[in-house]
This record gives C-alpha cells, sequence and structure tokens, in this order.
C-alpha cells in the first residue's frame, strides 16, 4: 500500500528536528520518502509536487546539466587534456604501467576514459564524463549540507555549487577533478552519517567511496586523512569507554587499505620522485590559500571576500550549534591548507587539486543564512540568500564570458593557423616539446608534408636548426617554456634567433631568422 505526505497535524508523533521547526520551507509537508523502502512511484510523485526542496533540488540539478554539457567542445583541448587522450589511448594494463612509470595522477580516469572512446575521441566524449559527475555532485552537495546541518543549508550549498564558475569550469574539462570531487563528496555524506549512527554500513561505504576518491586523484587523500582524524578526535571519549565502538572505523580502514593497497607502494615512490627536483611551477606559501579561495569564488577577489566573510560567519554558527560541528569545519580547512602549503615547497601546486575543499566551503557558507534568518523569521531569507549567492556567481567576468570566449589555449585554431603557413618540407618544433600532444590532436604532418620537432632547452634548438638546410622553420612556444627550462636558455636561444609570425590565447609561432 503507498504511504502518501500527510500533514504535520496528522503526524504529531514523528519527531522534528529543532532546525526544522525554525526554519522549514516545506510548511505544513512532510516528505513520506524516509529510506529506499519508501521509494514507490506515488511517495516520488507526491514528493515532487509537494516539497520545495525537492523542486529546487531538482530545478537546480536540470540547470546545473544545462550549464555544464552546453557548448562542452567549445574550447579545444589543452596540454593536460592530450594527454589524457594519449594515456586513455593504451590498454587497461598500460594504462597502469603509465602510472608505475611516472604519471602523477591514478590510473581510473584513464580506464574510464579509455571505455569511452568507444564512442568517438571528440572534445565533448572526452569531458562526457567530468560534466556528468559534475551534474551529479549537485544533490551530493544537499545531501552534505542536509547531514551537517540542515535542509537549508543543504539546498544553499547545491545552489552554490550548481552556478560555481570553478566548478563549472572543472566539470568541462578532460580531467579527474570532477572524477575526485564527486567521490570526495559522496564519502563526506556517509562519514557525516557514520558519525551520527556509527552504524558499520555507513563507514564501509565511507571505506570504499574514499579509496575511489584516491584512485582517482592522490591528493584526495588529504580529505580524507582530516575526516578520519576529527572522527579519531571527536570520539576518542567514546572510544576509551568501549573499544568496541572502534570496530566499525577499523572496518572503514580496512576496506580502503585493501582496495588502496597497489596505489600506496605506487604513491610513495610518485611522491619521491616528484620531491627530488621541487616545483617548476605552481603557487607557493601563502598565495596558494589565497589563490584557492579566489577561484573557489568565482575567479573573483570581490566577491572572495564577500564568501570568506560568510565562510567565516557559517563556522561561528558552526560553533553555535554544537562546537563539533565548527571543529569539522575548522579542521577541514586549516588541515588541508597546512598540508598545501608545505607541499607547494616540494611538489608543483595549484588551486585545481584542491577542487575536493568546495564542499567544506560552500556548506560553511550555506550555514550564514541563519543570523539573518533569526532578525527577520521568515523562510524568504532562505530564498533571498539563495538568489544573492547565485548573483555573485553569475555577475563574475569570468562566467559572464564563459561562452562566449576561449579558457583554454585554442590548438584548433592556432593549428588550423600553421596549416596554413607553413608549406611542406618546413620544420615545426614544439617548445617545450610536450606540447606536440595537443597540437598533433589537431595538425597531422603526414597530410601536411612538414616536419615536426620537439625542444626543451637551447642546446637541443640549435641541433634542430643545424638540420635546416633550405627548409623554413617554424617554433611554436608557449608560456610553459618557463617550467620546461628554468635555466631560461631556450628564451634567449629564440630571442636571437627567430621572429615572431602569429599569436593567439597563449600560443606563439616564431620563424628562424
Amino acid at each position: 500500500m503507498i504511504v502518501m505526505g500527510r500533514k504535520r497535524g496528522d503526524r504529531g508523533k514523528e519527531k522534528e528536528s529543532k532546525v526544522d521547526r525554525e526554519c522549514n520551507l516545506d510548511g505544513e509537508y512532510t516528505n513520506p520518502v524516509r529510506s529506499f523502502r519508501d521509494l514507490t512511484v506515488g511517495n516520488i510523485k507526491d514528493a515532487i509536487f509537494s516539497s520545495r526542496y525537492l523542486q529546487i533540488l531538482l530545478s537546480l540539478t536540470l540547470i546545473g546539466a544545462f550549464l555544464r554539457f552546453y557548448n562542452l567542445g567549445y574550447n579545444s583541448l589543452w596540454l593536460d587534456e592530450a594527454t589524457t587522450y594519449n594515456i586513455a589511448l593504451k590498454s587497461i594494463p598500460n594504462i597502469w604501467q603509465v602510472t608505475i612509470a611516472g604519471e602523477f595522477n591514478p590510473p581510473l580516469f584513464y580506464w574510464i576514459e579509455h571505455i569511452m572512446l568507444i564512442f568517438g575521441n571528440s572534445e565533448v566524449v572526452l569531458r562526457f564524463i567530468p560534466a556528468l559527475l559534475g551534474v551529479l555532485t549537485i544533490p551530493l552537495f544537499y545531501l552534505i549540507g542536509k547531514e551537517f546541518i540542515d535542509r537549508n543549508v543543504g539546498i544553499i550549498a547545491a545552489a552554490i555549487c550548481t552556478f560555481s564558475p570553478f566548478l563549472l569550469y572543472y566539470s568541462q574539462e578532460a580531467r579527474a577533478y570532477s572524477l575526485a570531487l564527486f567521490f570526495v563528496a559522496s564519502a563526506m555524506v556517509f562519514f557525516l552519517k557514520a558519525m551520527k549512527t556509527n552504524k558499520v554500513i555507513h563507514w564501509l561505504f565511507f571505506g570504499l567511496l574514499s579509496a575511489l576518491a584516491l584512485w582517482s586523484h592522490f591528493y584526495a587523500m588529504v580529505v580524507i586523512g582530516a575526516l578520519v582524524l576529527y572522527a579519531l578526535g571527536i570520539k576518542i571519549p567514546e572510544y576509551r569507554k568501549d573499544l568496541r565502538a572502534l570496530t566499525p572505523l577499523v572496518a572503514a580502514g580496512a576496506v580502503f587499505t585493501v582496495i588502496c593497497l597497489p596505489l600506496i607502494f605506487v604513491s610513495f615512490q610518485l611522491f619521491t620522485k616528484r620531491t627530488s627536483g621541487g616545483p617548476s611551477f605552481g603557487i607557493q606559501g601563502a598565495d596558494v590559500i589565497i589563490e584557492t579561495y579566489r577561484q573557489l569564488s568565482g575567479f573573483s577577489m570581490i566577491v572572495m571576500y564577500l564568501f570568506l566573510i560568510f565562510f567565516i560567519i557559517g563556522i561561528l554558527q558552526a560553533f553555535l550549534i554544537d562546537r563539533n560541528k565548527g571543529i569539522f569545519l575548522v579542521t577541514l580547512t586549516i588541515l588541508p591548507f597546512a598540508i598545501s602549503w608545505f607541499l607547494s615547497y616540494q611538489i608543483p601546486m595549484v588551486p585545481r587539486y584542491i577542487i575536493i575543499l568546495t564542499p567544506v566551503y560552500f556548506v560553511g557558507i550555506a550555514l550564514s543564512y541563519k543570523p539573518a534568518f533569526r532578525l527577520v523569521s521568515n523562510r524568504w531569507v532562505v530564498y533571498g540568500f539563495m538568489t544573492l549567492l547565485i548573483l555573485l556567481s553569475i555577475t563574475t567576468p569570468f562566467f559572464m564570458s564563459y561562452y562566449s570566449s576561449y579558457t583554454k589555449e585554442d590548438w584548433r585554431g592556432f593549428s588550423s593557423q600553421v596549416g596554413q603557413v607553413a608549406q611542406p618540407g618546413d620544420f615545426i618544433v614544439l617548445v617545450p616539446g610536450y606540447m606536440t600532444q595537443p597540437f598533433d590532436y589537431y595538425y597531422t604532418n603526414a597530410t601536411k608534408g612538414t616536419f615536426e620537432y620537439g625542444a626543451s632547452s637551447a642546446e637541443q634548438l640549435a641541433a634542430i636548426s643545424a638540420l635546416k638546410a633550405n627548409n623554413t622553420i617554424y617554433y611554436v612556444v608557449t608560456g610553459d617554456i618557463s617550467s620546461a627550462d628554468t635555466s631560461g636558455g631556450s628564451v634567449t636561444w629564440l630571442q636571437g634567433h627567430a621572429k615572431g609570425a602569429e599569436a593567439t590565447s597563449g600560443i606563439y609561432l616564431f620563424k628562424y631568422s
């Protein structure tokens, strides 16, 4: 028999949270879907037509889908995406061998992309999974906010997620960041449930999803470790009274370890290799924190200051509601950034690695609606606060120009220009050499009759020029030259032997003179 939603007066015996009594967008309606057993056609239909939270969440998810799939192939593939394509072309076992050989990204995303290549190798196909996961992350932000505080925090966090320029950008990039965020957010949902119930099933799902997050991106370990440390710190009194209470968490750790064991050994080797030479690009020290918050806030300094004010208010509200909730936000903020600060002097550090902190940041911002509600005591405060945060996101210069201008290097257009300029027999030299990856995705020497080389030092450039004879040499140069050749020798050599010919969106074409 189908159990339909009923008025709260008819459900007087059911317990309601204090938070829901303070501000409930559903008014007198109570959602009949409380567990998987309640997922009947009648209950789902009833919830969709009656629950404001579900209606808003569905609307946000649909809008998020439009924003993430619209113009998905507009930008051409840049270096990292071209790397994804070239690795995904390999067999499943060989992709694992690439990781062992030194690719500082776990293989899960490459395996997924390998399967996706069945449908073709266009920009849309390569970015389809990140876009899809970007959409599915929206309801996860709602669940995180709901489990952490209440449905109002959840729906506001979901709204920020939907229109976030930062998350939109990385949902349209053929890299593992969207995948890592999806699994970290999923793991966080079950972590918050497990902290409330200490049920083995919740901890096991946390362990499983955390493992998948690590197989997506190594930096996920920073947030996973922070969550575990928080759990141990909060539950120490409980564990001291009864060690058996620690069993579910240990079970989660066992699941995580078993799944990640092959990756754990490899990660130590890769970390040692990556730190041996120090960072050749990226951001260091306090700038890591500032730039990360700027990008998380829509690539806008003004919005960053406003969001940080809301975030601090949210942290204070968390402490007022429950000291442990305040500690959660502080721990999940300070610890990852402290680690990032330290690592920025050891390995290249860029804000996209820290995309996994967005659930904590957005939930903290969402929580700051409460002081305004206490002053006005009207549910429209939630709607108004949501609208304000959305407006702050969509009025940033980045968002307003996102669909009308290139946000990545235009290798598609540039390769076409080179094809028009270069003649059969000409030399095309990519500087640095690894830029052959995005260039070759759009340009084929065999059809143009040209010869292609890669160079990352002045010595290599000189050696190629010695082969010149009567051929014309063109040099394709990007800003990565400074990272590939920190000595500056390549730049000095080009300044003395080449002159500018063409330029487009961060890519420069020089001609031997």
